[in-house]
């Protein structure tokens, strides 16, 4: 029964390994540096009360998100510069400067760039940001980007959003005219080629899917390959791969057991009916080895 016990301890160690792998990103990792914990009876860290200012942080950020990722690099590839005038230009942001100050670490810690304090959650940051650092806001001008956000199209990159609710023409003929005045405001035709063509592209990657009909999607030109994204998927695949080999030869290695196996667990009737299914026992190995 020997060799029994240590099959099984081996295939235990490599369920074990597996369970390992899928919850290892998910661990917290802790630096030498203090992390303020916001879990119990509210902020520790400060006791004023935040500045409140009207305009969304979240849908800011999802904002600028969709700006970076599906407008950026093709304005990047014309050397094309947006004027101060139009709302999509980095300065009409009110939140553009503390989210250039956030430093990520981890999944759990979150560090300001500012006073190089350091939080558990990004939402601490930001009560952080609205207590401590709100003369850092550019309040000036009204300006929000979150007022963006219907012809940006935040909700289709929402990951709160479970379902899509239903369309309302309304709601997407006043969504349509403000993407085509960003257009019209953002790339002028008049300004020559570059311009015309970003006024094309902008039109078709945002303008056009503002409809009920269903037929046209947003971002239809596609957008940049995020590297965190790219990296994570690579480990994943890698981690799986590596691991569905080690399961196999383990299946192997209880395979190859069986006969010394079956000399110790069954009696010699059992064993013998075994014997004159051979063909049976050789598909069955078969098919773990291929």
């Amino acid at each position: 029964m020997e060799k029994v016990t240590t099959i099984l301890s081996i295939f235990v160690i490599l369920i074990l390994c597996f369970e390992e792998t899928v919850h290892v990103s998910s661990s917290p990792l802790f630096h030498g540096n203090q992390v303020y914990d916001e879990s119990s009876g509210g902020r520790n860290f400060e006791q004023e009360h935040p500045h409140e200012v009207h305009c969304s942080r979240e849908r800011s950020r999802i904002a600028w998100k969709v700006i970076e990722e599906y407008l950026t690099p093709f304005v990047k590839q014309e050397n094309y510069q947006l004027s101060k005038k139009c709302k999509l230009h980095p300065e009409n942001d009110i939140f553009r400067d503390q989210e250039k100050h956030k430093i990520y670490i981890d999944r759990h810690e979150w560090r300001c760039g500012y006073c190089k304090k350091s939080f558990r959650e990004e939402n601490f940051l930001d009560q952080h940001f609205d207590s401590r650092h709100y003369d850092l806001l550019n309040v000036t001008g009204g300006k929000c980007l979150a007022d963006l956000c219907g012809a940006l199209h935040c909700d289709a990159v929402m990951t709160s959003k479970s379902s899509r609710s239903k369309c309302n023409p309304a709601a997407a003929a006043k969504n349509r005219h403000l993407c085509e005045s960003l257009a019209d405001g953002c790339f002028p035709i008049s300004e020559g080629p570059s311009a015309s063509r970003l006024h094309e592209l902008f039109l078709h990657q945002f303008c056009n899917a503002h409809t009920c009909s269903g037929k046209q999607k947003p971002f239809s030109r596609g957008g940049k390959v995020r590297p965190d994204y790219l990296i994570r998927a690579i480990y994943y695949q890698s981690a799986f791969l590596l691991n569905l080999l080690l399961l196999k030869v383990a299946v192997i290695a209880i395979i190859l057991g069986i006969d010394d196996l079956l000399w110790e667990v069954l009696g010699h009737d059992i064993q013998k009916a075994l014997r004159k299914n051979a063909l049976l026992k050789h598909y069955f190995s078969a098919w773990f080895l291929g």
